[in-house]
Order: C-alpha cells, then structure tokens, then sequence
C-alpha cells in the first residue's frame, strides 16, 4: 500500500493500528514509547511505522492533549528570513492570523526548490489546515505545488506565485510601480536607464521588466539590451557596476530590482568616484530599512509587504473556513508607492 502526497491522504495512526491488527491506543503508547506495553512490541511498532513513513499529525497530538478549541495552524514558507520584504509579510500574516484565532508553523526553503517541496509535503503530512508561500527564485519543477491544489490543500502565493496552477495570490504592482520608478528617473532627465533583474521564470521579474520597458517607450526611447542585466543582489551588483559604468555610452540612472542591489550599485558608484545624484541617479524596490540607511538615502519603490501579508493571511483563512469559493481564484494586489529620497534630485 501506498501513502504518499503523490496519490492519497497520509498514512493515519488508525491505518497503523489496522494494519497491524491492534488498537490506536497500543500504536499511540508504542509511539511514545510508554512502558505500559513490553519493549519488543514497542520496537516493532515503531519499525513498521518507520517503514511506512508514517509521519505524526502534531496538530492532532496538540488537539488530543487540549481540553480548549481546537487549535487552527497556517504553514508558511519563506524564501529568505534576513530578507526585509520578507520578514514583513511575515508580520501582517502574524497580525491578521493571531487576531482571528491561528498560529502559525513557519519555515525557510533558504530559495531551495528542493527544500520547497520537502516543506510541502511536510505541511501537508501535519495536516496545517492551510499554506502559504513564495516560491524560491530557483524553482523551476511545480509539482510539489500541483500536488497540494490536487489534494484541496488550501494555498496562498504572495509576491513569486506558482505560474503552474491558476493560484490564489496577493502580489504588489510590480508592473506599475516599475512604470512609474523609471517614467520618473526619464522626467528627471536621464535617457540611459540601466535595468538589474531577477530571473525570469519568476512573474514578478517579468512584470518589472515589462514596467521598465512600457516607460521607456512611453517617452520615445528604445530599451537597449547592453543596459538590461540578471542582477539581484549586492555581491552581483559590485561586480556588474563597474563594466556598466565604463561602458563609452554609460548609464545616467539605474533601476534595481531591490534595494540590496540597489546599495550595491551605489556603493560602486562611489567608489569610482561618482557623484550621486548629480552624475548618476539610482532607484531600488522595497523601500527597506537599508534604503534610509545609506548615504546619500536611496529612493525606492514601497511594497508594504506588512499589507501583503494581512491579506494573505485574509485569503488563506476565507478558504479554511469557507467564506471564499475556493474553485475562483483570489488575486489581490496591494498598491506600489514611489518614496523619493537622496539618489535622485
């Protein structure tokens, strides 16, 4: 017999006691190791359902030793903890869950498509009675996602949503918040708009892309494949920025795809000698802690990931408890908001 997230619901304590031909209350004391049944029994109850990966509900276990409500647990997974964005959305999905009676179980795929999938299943084993996610920027194999909808496990997506299932998703306006970063940094006079991007099998880098290149139209200029770079972070960055900025026709601002490789280009830039923002204009996405914390500040295009995560939390919720169709699809999206600091006049 099989029990695996592939093809059915997970292997209960109930299957175990049937199949081995005894009560759920032996396979429970066996499990837990009780001295009220002899240590052989215990040991082959405990390698049978090692063999059968069979896998404890702590959500059940935490039920069975409570006398209060029931207890309501969200699986959530993150790309990155020390990501700014991140650990924002982390909070609204706190706040909005807490207030209305959830706790939540939350774990890092550390942008691990492998990692994703084993937290996945995990989850699902333990019987959260929802997830929520953002996919790693390295997954390309949507399975372990496929499975979860297959098997009506409630799933939310907020920011990187799965582009394989017609998914429930909270998402910022990358496209128009882009649009507007770089219609800006045109009104101020540049016309050599350098773009550093996140790969593209992730939707939200195609919509900034997308945003990057509809302003340049907009305002009759042409996008030049020289100035576009796969470049998301502030170790690429220093290493990009300087054969970008000794290029004969180089670039007079730079869009980043977030505010760490934004700093990137700004400390490269000074580091060459260049004056910001009376040579060289730069705008981030975030709106991070980081962007007021450099010098000169960096302008950058807010997310509030903290609004993110509330209605994330909003949507996962209505789909546990039944106010929203969980056969339509929620697609939310929280509005962009340019914040205009130092490194750009």
């Amino acid at each position: 017999m099989e029990h695996d997230i592939h093809r059915e619901t997970p292997l209960t304590m109930k299957d175990l006691a049937r199949m081995l031909g005894v009560s759920v209350a032996t396979v429970s004391r066996a499990l837990r190791d009780s001295p009220s049944i002899s240590k052989q029994r215990r040991v082959e109850i405990q390698r049978f359902a090692s063999e059968h990966n069979f896998r404890p509900n702590i959500v059940a276990e935490s039920l069975r030793n409570s006398r209060r409500s029931p207890i309501k647990v969200i699986g959530v997974i993150v790309p990155e903890f020390v990501h700014y964005y991140f650990s924002t959305v982390l909070a609204g999905i706190e706040r909005e869950a807490s207030a209305r009676g959830y706790r939540l179980l939350v774990a890092c795929s550390g942008e691990d498509e492998a990692r994703e999938a084993q937290l996945c299943d995990d989850f699902y084993r333990n019987r959260v009675c929802g997830i929520i996610a953002a996919q790693s920027k390295h997954t390309i194999h949507y399975d372990h996602f496929v499975r979860l909808s297959q098997n009506q496990m409630p799933l939310v997506f907020y920011d990187r949503i799965c582009p394989a299932i017609n998914a429930h998703r909270v998402v910022v306006d990358d496209y128009r918040g882009t649009f507007n970063a770089v219609s800006y940094l045109i009104e101020r006079g540049c016309r050599r708009i350098a773009f550093y991007g996140a790969s593209l099998n992730l939707e939200i880098a195609v919509n900034r892309l997308n945003g990057y290149k509809d302003a340049l139209y907009k305002h009759g200029l042409a996008p030049d494949d020289a100035l576009i770079k796969l470049c998301d972070n502030r170790s690429d960055a220093e290493l990009i920025t300087p054969m970008m900025l000794e290029m004969v026709d180089r670039p007079d601002a730079f869009f980043a795809v977030n505010d760490e490789t934004a700093i990137g280009i700004l400390y490269t830039a000074k580091r060459m000698g260049l004056r910001v923002p009376e040579e060289l204009m730069i705008c981030g996405f975030s709106s991070s802690n980081q962007a007021t914390s450099c010098d000169p500040q960096l302008t950058s295009v807010e997310q509030n990931g903290f609004e993110v995560g509330r209605e994330t939390a909003d949507v996962l919720i209505g789909l546990v408890e039944g106010t929203l169709p969980a056969d339509h699809a929620q697609k939310r999206i929280v509005r962009t908001r340019l914040v205009t600091r130092g490194t750009t006049r």
